[in-house]
């Protein structure tokens, strides 16, 4: 059993400290749902926007890599662990861009994973691309796959069709990018936003689900896992993002206006929609 670095006063969310790959083969428990959102090794170089200007990408140590065999071995390993703690009937959602998901992709298959969607995720509000030599990245991709080829996966289809103004949903989500209210406490770089991470936990979950997040940053999956009442553990190599996970835990245990909380998060037709959905579920 791994020494967590923190476990929330309801024992629903909880973080571990160390490289996923390590941590991993040391849990006891089986997952229903695993969201990842690995490396892209873009902090090789690359640019980015910052505050209107064209700016090197740094992210860190863990954006970095040297070859493309070393991000295809990592890719692998990671995805070779996760595989080993996950039900049979589980899913398995990664996020990437070009830069690493046709390597993860290709590894999935590689492992006989069984690949059900690409969701491209398109932002509503991306930054501009100020070198003005190609067009402006404005997606993300989103590969949904599950455990075993045969095995039936499940799939809350009502519920999507729901709240699509009852048409059954597609693979391209239009969606915001993170909220500056999501970055209260700080931000990772490349933090994901709530509206997606609603949308997964409840496209390919039940309640009292248990989630993974081997690359768990800013811990949105664990703020949307618990907001759901699903139970979250995160892996992260930072103390800096663990902390920042716990102090969103802490902010998500103290609201006194839960319907205002959820109605913040995009992607539903209604205002409410969310906050009744999770109403339902408690039934």
């Amino acid at each position: 059993m791994n020494q967590y670095y923190h476990i929330s006063k309801d024992e629903n969310f909880k973080l571990i400290k160390g490289d996923c790959r390590k941590v991993i083969p040391k849990l006891d428990k089986q997952f229903d749902l695993v969201f990842a959102d690995p490396p892209y090794f873009l902090s090789n170089g690359g640019d980015t926007i910052q505050s209107g200007k064209i700016v090197k990408v740094d992210k860190g140590k863990w954006d970095r890599t040297t070859t493309k065999r070393i991000m295809r071995n990592f890719n692998r390993k990671w995805l070779s662990e996760v595989r080993n703690v996950m039900k049979n009937d589980a899913s398995l959602w990664i996020s990437g861009s070009f830069h690493n998901i046709f390597n993860i992709a290709e590894i999935l298959t590689d492992l006989d994973f069984k690949i059900l969607n690409a969701v491209t995720w398109q932002k509503t509000n991306p930054p501009p691309h100020l070198a003005c030599r190609y067009f402006t990245h404005s997606t993300e991709v989103i590969i949904w796959a599950r455990k075993q080829e045969k095995k039936a996966h499940y799939f809350n289809y009502n519920l999507m069709k729901e709240i699509n103004d009852g048409k059954q949903m597609k693979d391209v989500w239009t969606l915001p990018a993170i909220a500056p209210w999501e970055k209260k406490f700080g931000k990772h770089p490349t933090q994901k936003p709530l509206s997606v991470l609603t949308r997964i936990i409840l496209a390919s979950t039940k309640p009292d689900a248990l989630i993974l997040d081997p690359f768990t940053g800013s811990s949105t999956t664990g703020i949307a896992a618990n907001l759901l009442s699903r139970k979250f553990i995160g892996i992260d190599t930072l103390n800096k993002f663990l902390n920042l996970g716990i102090e969103r835990k802490k902010e998500l245990d103290q609201i006194d206006n839960l319907k205002q909380y959820c109605s913040k998060i995009r992607g539903f037709s209604e205002k409410h929609k969310l906050f009744e959905i999770i109403e339902k579920q408690k039934t």
